[in-house]
């Protein structure tokens, strides 16, 4: 392949990608091709001899249009999903340029500066141990993984064993505590560490979803040896913080190791007017958290950060004799992730921090949540709505009509109308509305109308007729 076909070939992809942005705002939100549709456009016998790239190109580029959702609206809700700042994704086009491979130094010295000074701005950002270990990993599936296997790590090799030598099968037997509203991601990450969901001990939450730090107080009386706890800085429904500094006394009263899952919760950090809704989070032991979600960055990005940065090497690091590793300050990435290669999704996480600054990064955090309070008010003002959750962050949870069935409809006409799209949930056994405010670009204007789509459709959907 010649230089000029990659000039062509990119300047074919950068002509489409700004149609696509330039239409981005005011388009149906969700996608406008069915899975069939797309099946019969992308799915041909795979031929000998290959087709013409720029013919590939043209192919996905049309479906994008039809069949990818537009996530990075300003209008888009759904699964607290940030867009990209236009910084990030220029960076993260760079990325790929140079394609490196991020996992140790002597492969991408600049992936490995790059990524050491976002890791130093990002525990100034969050105000956490400077010396903390810090990885970069696909999102929170694998921060809260990375975090938890340093947490095993540490708890089992105070009580004097080597699980990355000898396994689980022998060792003391580690409690696992969580609140009965923590991530799935994190029953996940237990299954995947050799732990089982059944070992895992729920702590009853309050009304908005927060962890019973009395409760957990009564249960860890009970129990004896190596203790992990797993408290939440954001509850994926309701934005409610769990009590952390209580938590974490009472982690440290009882030797136990205190993690927190803030994949989003942990960058009201960042924000003056937000940030006691977090206090008492920098006396944890780990955090894990996104970028990919309120930092606006591309996706495949989620940050993994450990106090005691021993524990995470030890849980993490790759070694072969092939390899060429650093003894000195040189950054290696697999010492921080469970990844050997990767992309360097750091650099658009440096790009971005640099671009914004902390008044920037504040900015966005307090936009979101002046705009989820925005949606949260206009909401409640209409007869037969229910905002469901105290509105202390960027989440908000609304019913319609007391009802499950009719709740349901109202989303899925939502989704149908494609003014904004947004998700259900079941909130304490109720059905509900599920929106999350997570875009830098999300304006009054977007929100009020999208406030006005939702009412549209829940006026119909009360009296039976297509909205």
């Amino acid at each position: 392949m010649s230089t000029d076909t990659f000039e062509d070939l990119l300047g074919r992809v950068h002509a489409r990608a700004i149609d696509y942005l330039r239409e981005q705002p005011d388009r149906h939100v969700g996608a406008r091709a069915s899975r069939d549709e797309l099946l019969a456009a992308l799915r041909a016998p795979l031929t000998e001899r290959g087709e013409p790239a720029d013919t590939v190109i043209d192919l996905l580029a049309a479906q994008g249009e039809r069949g990818a959702v537009a996530s990075g609206s300003p209008r888009y809700f759904g699964f607290v999903i940030g867009g990209t700042y236009p910084v990030a994704l220029a960076a993260d086009w760079l990325a790929a340029t140079w394609d490196q491979n991020a996992g140790i130094y002597a492969t991408s010295p600049l992936a490995s500066v790059v990524e050491d000074v976002a890791a130093e701005w990002l525990l100034d950002l969050f105000d956490l141990p400077r010396d903390a270990g810090l990885g970069f990993v696909t999102g929170c599936q694998m921060a809260n993984f990375t975090c938890l296997a340093a947490a095993r790590h540490g708890v089992l090799r105070r009580a004097g064993w080597d699980v990355e030598a000898d396994g689980l099968h022998g060792a003391p037997r580690v409690n696992v505590v969580a609140s009965a509203e923590s991530h799935v991601t994190i029953d996940v990450a237990l299954r995947y560490l050799g732990f089982g969901t059944r070992a895992l001990r729920r702590v009853e939450s309050d009304a908005q979803g927060r962890l019973r730090a009395d409760h957990l107080r009564e249960l860890l009386a009970t129990l004896d040896g190596p203790t992990i706890i797993c408290a939440q800085a954001g509850n994926v429904n309701t934005g409610a913080f769990d009590p952390l500094r209580e938590i974490a006394a009472i982690a440290n009263a009882h030797g136990a190791w205190l993690h927190v899952d803030g994949a989003f919760g942990l960058w009201a950090r960042a924000s003056r007017a937000h940030r006691a809704l977090a206090d008492g989070i920098e006396l944890a032991d780990s955090w894990a958290t996104d970028a990919h979600k309120w930092l606006n960055v591309p996706y495949d990005c989620g940050v993994a950060i450990v106090r005691h940065a021993a524990d995470q090497r030890a849980a993490m690091t790759s070694a072969a004799a092939y390899l060429i590793q650093t003894q000195g300050a040189e950054r290696d990435a697999v010492d921080w992730g469970p990844e050997f290669s990767r992309r360097a999704r750091g650099v658009p996480v440096y790009a971005t921090l640099r671009a914004l600054g902390r008044d920037g990064i504040e900015g966005l955090v307090d936009r979101c949540c002046a705009r989820a309070r925005q949606i949260a008010g206009l909401l409640a003002a209409e007869a037969g709505v229910q905002v469901l959750n105290d509105v202390v962050l960027n989440q908000v949870l609304v019913r319609f009509g007391n009802d499950d069935d009719t709740t349901r409809a109202v989303v899925a006409g939502v989704q149908d109308e494609g003014t904004c799209w947004l998700s259900g949930t079941t909130w304490h056994g109720l059905a509900a509305m599920r929106i999350s405010v997570s875009n830098w670009a999300t304006s009054e204007e977007d929100v009020a109308r999208s406030a006005a789509a939702i009412v549209r459709v829940w006026r119909a959907v009360r009296k039976g007729v297509p909205a």
